[in-house]
């Protein structure tokens, strides 16, 4: 927690003329108010209030929403009054507390009816005082960040109610580094296995390509001075979730997404705005459909930017934001900057939007008690720029991803409709099932008794669900045919094993594959989704255990009989590879992998190479192996990955802490194993694990033998 001393700093760090002294009070009356309390952490209660006004210090915001925020929880939690916090701190904060008191009291994730009248009492709360919303905003972030000491059922909770409400009214509100803040926390609760598995790429896309963020910055700011323009330009990559969000919406693999890193240019004037777009452009070929002129056109929340994406260094999409400093300071704090001071006085930032006449354009038309549906729909327009909002005939709402066509629309009211559908009507006009809808738009699907899902809609729809239903009764279709050749495959796989493939054999197989019946294994053999060999092997591992053991201090073939042999600590070959001998004076020979770059040392020298290879037979697990993880810093994930290894009859012979983060550990484990398919199962089960962000096999050519 930071001292009473460093929040009136940060305070006066921007508003000098700050009433530190009523600061200091409310520090004092809050940690009065709270003394005794507990977080779920453990942590004094109030740490939170204290965290909670630090970063709306970093919006700059007056002295009323920081001392609000140092009392927020006051009324609600504590024997303080709204009578009393009127008399110390004055009217105004008294209303600020109590405004936020209602927000926590608001039970958002209930029914729709409720939630629609309880999201009208937030956006009234809001109309008030905007500044309520920044509180509890603000509280709410600080929540997410402590999460994990919270009962699992509260945390989903609390983070379904955070991505639904919290994020996109951040965003709504212009505040868009702290909607990707709260959608990633949430994300990382209600999807931590998509989360990790982004996490993993990326640290591989970054030991591959390198620091493409400094080049593509570096290849920015040369353009920039060469047209002459003094600019700064700011570049990331994007947060994990947004990037699953995309290829959810796009259905492409990480691999195929091509724009996962954000640049910004920030410049001085507007004019230099759109010279910067000029030298952008006649640089890097633009990509057709994604710029966008936010200057000349602003969003409601004062929002000023020129968006454009194009193909940068080696064909890579980029997407630029290109803005003034004045700009950019509403870009950051959206509606909040409004509050904001600089040098104790209200920051005349001439985009920082009126927040009653804000408020207004989210609300109007809406004063009816009883319309809560109409209700809860337009705010759900509003705030959810990211979905489509589309009506049936019968006036039912069907919640899409922007992008989606008809055919998602279909699928979404029935699987039935969707094998079904052969046209569609959007607002009464007969409209291609691969048109993209829009907000508000009124879809009727058109059906026909024998119509059935055609391969080609795989690649229209966007939803998860459309080409999932779609997949499968394309599956059906081939049913038969897959499961002709999935019979003929199985049979020639017990032959070879010396077995009798009899229909009791199937259905004991496809039980113990987790398959449901024998007619189902047949077809995904057939479909080449499961091996016949996978099948013999689950029925009678013993077959492939039934070999000679194998010596270990002689477990190769090719040597003479006065050869000591070793392994390469350079890529520590394992039995089941190719491998390739090279003699040493004095040290016998020394096995490598194949394609050792090693080698490349030894081209010269032909005598020198023994072609040697694994003796067949049951390897003891003796083979040393250097593995590198990174594991979330979360507590009893390093006891999980070390059971995890030895339930698969792997040693670790060795562990060493390589890098230490707040978020991961990189670790070096040295493992014990029978070969290489004893590898692929130790990595597979690692890569299984969800708090293993990465798991790879390290072979360093510096360690010569």
């Amino acid at each position: 927690m930071i001292s009473q001393d460093d929040l009136v700093a940060l305070v006066r760090n921007y508003n000098p003329r700050s009433d530190e002294a009523l600061i200091r009070q409310a520090w004092e009356y809050g940690a009065r108010m709270h003394e005794g309390q507990f977080r779920h952490s453990g942590e004094p209660y109030f740490t939170h209030p204290v965290a909670v006004a630090a970063l709306l210090t970093e919006m700059q915001l007056d002295d009323a929403t920081i001392i609000t925020a140092l009392l927020h929880d006051t009324i609600e939690d504590t024997k303080s009054t709204f009578s009393e916090v009127a008399r110390l701190f004055g009217e105004e904060i008294a209303e600020l507390v109590d405004g936020v008191t209602k927000l926590t009291n608001l039970q958002l994730s209930s029914s729709e009816a409720k939630q629609a009248e309880n999201i009208r009492k937030l956006l009234i709360a809001m109309s008030r005082d905007l500044r309520v919303i920044l509180v509890k905003l603000a509280d709410r972030l600080h929540n997410m960040r402590t999460i994990r000491s919270m009962r699992p059922e509260k945390q989903a909770q609390k983070a379904r109610e955070t991505m639904d409400i919290y994020a996109p009214l951040a965003g709504r509100m212009g505040m868009q580094w702290m909607r990707e803040e709260l959608e990633d926390l949430s994300f990382r609760v209600l999807n931590p296995e998509a989360r990790n598995s982004i996490l993993r790429r990326f640290i591989t896309l970054q030991r591959e390509a390198g620091d493409v963020v400094h080049r593509i910055s570096a290849d920015i700011r040369a353009e920039l001075d060469r047209a002459g323009i003094e600019a700064d330009v700011y570049g990331r990559a994007k947060k994990p979730y947004s990037i699953w969000r995309k290829m959810q919406e796009k259905d492409l693999a990480f691999s195929r997404l091509s724009d996962i890193y954000g640049f910004r240019i920030i410049t001085d004037t507007s004019e230099n705005c759109y010279r910067v777009l000029g030298a952008v452009h006649a640089r890097w070929r633009a990509v057709p459909g994604r710029f966008k002129d936010y200057i000349s056109q602003p969003k409601s929340n004062g929002y000023r930017s020129i968006h454009t994406t194009v193909s940068g260094r080696d064909g890579k999409r980029v997407e630029i934001q290109i803005r003034t400093r004045e700009m950019h300071e509403v870009a950051e704090a959206g509606v909040a900057a409004h509050w904001a001071y600089r040098d104790g006085q209200r920051s005349e930032n001439p985009f920082a939007v009126d927040p009653a006449k804000w408020i207004n354009t989210l609300t109007e038309g809406f004063d009816s008690d009883d319309d809560y549906d109409a209700f809860l729909e337009h705010v759900k327009l509003e705030m959810y720029s990211d979905q489509v909002f589309c009506f049936s005939p019968k006036g039912d709402v069907i919640q899409l991803p922007r992008g989606a066509t008809p055919l998602d629309f279909a699928y979404a009211i029935h699987t039935r409709i969707g094998d079904s559908c052969v046209s569609a009507k959007v607002d009464g006009l007969r409209v291609p099932l691969w048109t993209r809808l829009r907000n508000g738009q009124s879809v009727e699907i058109i059906t026909a008794e024998g119509q059935r899902p055609q391969s080609s809609w795989i690649d229209i729809v966007v939803t998860g669900r459309a080409k999932s239903a779609i997949r499968r009764a394309l599956r059906d279709e081939d049913r038969e045919r897959f499961s002709r050749l999935g019979n003929e495959l199985l049979r020639l796989a017990f032959e070879a094993a010396g077995r009798d493939l009899s229909p009791k054999a199937l259905t004991t197989a496809a039980k113990l594959l987790n398959i449901p019946d024998a007619g189902e294994l047949r077809a995904r053999v057939g479909a080449a989704e499961i091996s016949a060999r996978r099948v013999v092997a689950a029925l009678y591992p013993e077959i492939g255990l039934s070999q000679p053991e194998v010596d270990a201090s002689r477990p190769v073939a090719g040597l003479e009989a006065d050869q000591s042999f070793r392994r390469a600590p350079c890529c520590q070959p394992l039995p089941g590879e190719r491998i390739i001998g090279i003699t040493y004076r004095g040290k016998g020979v020394v096995a490598h992998c194949m394609d050792c770059d090693a080698l490349a040392d030894f081209e010269d020298q032909p005598e020198r190479w023994i072609d040697l290879r694994w003796l067949d037979g049951s390897h003891p697990a003796v083979y040393g192996v250097t593995l590198d993880l990174t594991i979330s810093n979360d507590a009893g994930v390093l006891g999980r990955v070390c059971s995890l290894i030895g339930e698969h009859k792997a040693n670790i012979s060795d562990l060493r802490f390589i890098d230490r983060k707040p978020d991961f550990y990189r670790l070096s484990l040295e493992v014990n194993l029978q070969g290489i398919s004893h590898l692929h199962q130790v990595l597979t089960a690692l890569e299984a694990e969800t708090a293993v962000a990465q798991v790879a096999r390290s072979q360093d050519s510096s360690l010569r033998p």
